[in-house]
């Protein structure tokens, strides 16, 4: 299916980039032709670019560019409006002007905030005036010149002096030592004021060296993805560091030494060593250490002091067998040279996980962040696999219903979702794949094993989409299971991946790599023949949730794809739940349930406050609110204690693996605390039993 979907593409590249032999092209004028080729060749609704598309990509540039309207004033737009209707004809033409106008633009503007919150933090504000300080750009127009600009940088400078006052003050009234080895000495009103300016200036600091760190390539990244944005949400341009990213994200595996790092004053240091890496092997290298120098074997070491942290992380990552020396710091102000043999390293968190629930009767429960895979290395973690695994060892245990959590699941490989569903149906059709010629390819399970027949919930969230709404979906035609939580993202396109680098001819080898392109070139759709696509999957048991009156999903980003539906695939549905049993106990449930009315109340305050986008800057005002808010919060600290009756542990065979692994053993042990404290998991154990 994928070589239909590539080969035209090929030709199109073919014969385009030949004609740059006569001419000379730049580097940007060549990604962007072969970008716009690929967009009119593979995506599943190419464009018409036109002074429509124009309009278009100026407004979500413009927005991109200074999301919260504190960089440029209505001039500076007005200056770039004059290729508001342009950018088509400059697509097409492949020039940049408008890209080169407001990159220079930025780049100076982000130079000028920068010594204007160094000018207006040198000094003590009056906490005194009455005035307001609104957080959401979107509420608010551009300054009309530099005068009225610089009074908002003001205020919102002083909105977060404020904040970092009203903290230390609150904090200094209740005496609060209970992170502190003495006494706090009580400081003044002025000396609380310092304090707070000189971390307030330190975070923008440090934010202005993060925005001057975006280069030129970032930037014209960045205008290539307005670009693909007009298409739909999911069809971006990724340069090579950006795709690698992605790659480690999808397999949760990268090369390197296996030690999570931070920066603290200039310098980088190891917060934690991940158990069973390089670094953890070679046994040197702890947590608290210092790293001062990076060399790539015997060559000369690099000063990472006072480098760019994600820079400092480029040199001490590398490719498996590779050797890299740390220059360190120990606790103790000596120094040492600690050799480490790269290699992989796994990233257990992106890893599904199961725990036994005791809720009167025993469940299952599995964890699955994302629909991880990796098809490039032999024995690499597959999700399907290791969903199969796991279900396994709940078997083993004996318990009577399984629970999968796909709560902030983003998804992921297409595949391994159907491969999944296998797991719980005998064979038949998981989703319906259509693509920009109308051809509607239906992806079967053709597995006729099945690992877990018996009772089955998934519980799905606001964030739940792409490859977990497949799978609840699924579940939910069959009427395998009950699906559990809040309607989902709303996410029914698929994304394949173009390397660009293949289709540079080699004349253009100098320019390699030039990076990938991720386009929408399929929609899925239910096998009932709906789509996800928008709408999401509505549970069958809707519970209350902190974000439900707000505004999530799909349709809420911009340019989504419109929703439709085809035609039903055959299949068979369970007639093993009563769903009118299980919607009936969770009801009774939830009127006793104190949790639940608690978090319908939280719900509406998180509304109401979501709205409420202005904040007072006279400080005893700002102080009066923010202890209200406060107090209000209190009521939700029934939120975070353990459910009475309701326990979990880890399967036998996790205990025993990790019997030996302190740090793995303190961390499975928050993870288990943390589910004994979940109402959703813990109402879903309920639900699951009344399914029976």
């Amino acid at each position: 299916m994928q070589k239909k979907i590539f080969y035209p593409v090929l030709i199109v590249f073919a014969v385009t980039i030949s004609s740059f032999t006569f001419f000379q092209f730049n580097r940007n004028q060549i990604l962007l032709d072969m970008l716009m080729s690929a967009l009119n060749q593979a995506h599943y609704n190419p464009l018409t670019i036109n002074d429509d598309f124009s309009e278009k990509a100026f407004k979500l540039y413009l927005k991109n560019l200074d999301f919260n309207k504190k960089m440029l004033t209505q001039t500076d737009v007005d200056a770039l409006a004059k290729y508001r209707r342009l950018i088509d004809d400059e697509v097409n033409n492949g020039t940049f002007e408008f890209y080169e106008l407001s990159y220079n633009l930025i780049t100076k503007r982000i130079k000028e905030k920068e010594l204007w919150s160094k000018d207006i933090l040198d000094k003590p504000m009056d906490y005194t005036i009455d005035e307001e300080y609104e957080t959401d750009g979107e509420k608010i127009k551009y300054a009309a010149g530099d005068a009225e600009l610089r009074n908002e940088w003001r205020k919102m400078l002083k909105y977060q002096v404020i904040a970092r006052l009203d903290e230390a003050m609150t904090s200094q009234e209740k005496g609060d030592t209970a992170n502190a080895k003495t006494p706090v000495v009580k400081k003044s009103f002025d000396s609380l004021e310092v304090d707070a300016r000189r971390k307030t200036l330190k975070a923008n600091q440090d934010w202005f060296k993060r925005l001057n760190k975006i280069s030129y390539k970032d930037r014209i990244a960045a205008y290539l993805n307005t670009i693909t944005g007009l298409y739909d949400p999911h069809t971006e341009y990724f340069a090579p560091k950006e795709k690698k990213k992605f790659d480690q994200s999808m397999s949760g595996q990268f090369e390197g030494i296996g030690a999570r790092l931070q920066s603290k004053d200039g310098f980088v240091k190891v917060s934690e060593v991940i158990p069973g890496s390089p670094s953890a092997k070679q046994g040197e290298l702890k947590a608290g250490d210092e790293i001062h120098k990076v060399a790539q074997g015997t060559a000369e070491p690099t000063d990472i002091t006072n480098m760019d942290m994600d820079d400092a992380i480029e040199l001490i990552k590398g490719k498996k067998g590779t050797e890299v020396r740390l220059t360190v710091k120990k606790p103790d102000a000596t120094f040492k040279v600690i050799p480490i043999i790269r290699d992989v390293i796994e990233i257990d968190e992106t890893y599904a996980k199961s725990a036994i629930l005791n809720n009167k009767k025993k469940v299952g429960y599995i964890y699955l962040p994302m629909f991880y895979a990796d098809f490039t290395r032999n024995g690499a973690h597959r999700c399907s696999i290791d969903m199969k695994k796991e279900i396994d060892k709940l078997k083993k245990q004996g318990v009577e219903g399984i629970i999968i959590d796909l709560r902030d699941n983003g998804g992921g490989s297409l595949q391994e979702v159907v491969d999944m569903a296998g797991l719980f149906i005998p064979e038949g059709p998981v989703v319906q794949v259509k693509n920009k010629k109308g051809e509607v390819n239906v992806m079967r399970d053709k597995n006729s094993e099945v690992s877990w027949d018996g009772p089955l919930a998934i519980m799905i969230n606001h964030n739940s989409a792409s490859a977990s709404e497949i799978l609840a979906a699924a579940i939910q035609d069959y009427k395998r299971g009950v699906i559990v939580g809040t309607q989902s993202f709303g996410k029914g396109t698929v994304q394949s991946f173009i390397d660009l680098d293949q289709y540079l001819l080699p004349q253009f080898d100098t320019m390699r790599p030039i990076g990938s392109v991720k386009i929408t070139m399929q929609k899925f759709y239910r096998i009932n023949g709906g789509a996800t696509q928008l709408k999401g999957v509505v549970p069958d048991v809707i519970l209350p949730d902190v974000y439900a009156y707000i505004d999530m999903g799909e349709k809420d980003l911009d340019y989504p794809m419109a929703w439709d539906e085809i035609s039903k695939a055959p299949y068979t549905e369970y007639k093993t739940i009563n769903y009118e049993k299980v919607k009936k106990g969770n009801a009774e449930r939830l009127k006793t349930n104190t949790a639940f009315k608690l978090i319908d109340t939280e719900s509406k305050e998180f509304k109401e406050r979501k709205d409420d986008t202005k904040y007072n800057l006279k400080l005893d005002n700002y102080r009066v609110e923010a202890k209200q808010m406060r107090e209000k919060n209190k009521r939700y600290d029934e939120l975070k204690l353990e459910i009475k009756g309701f326990n979990a542990e880890l399967p036998l065979t996790d205990n025993e693996a990790i019997a030996s692994d302190t740090i793995k053993i303190n961390k499975e042990k928050k993870w288990i605390a943390n589910i004994k404290k979940d109402n959703y998991i813990f109402e879903t154990a309920n639900i699951i039993l009344d399914s029976k």
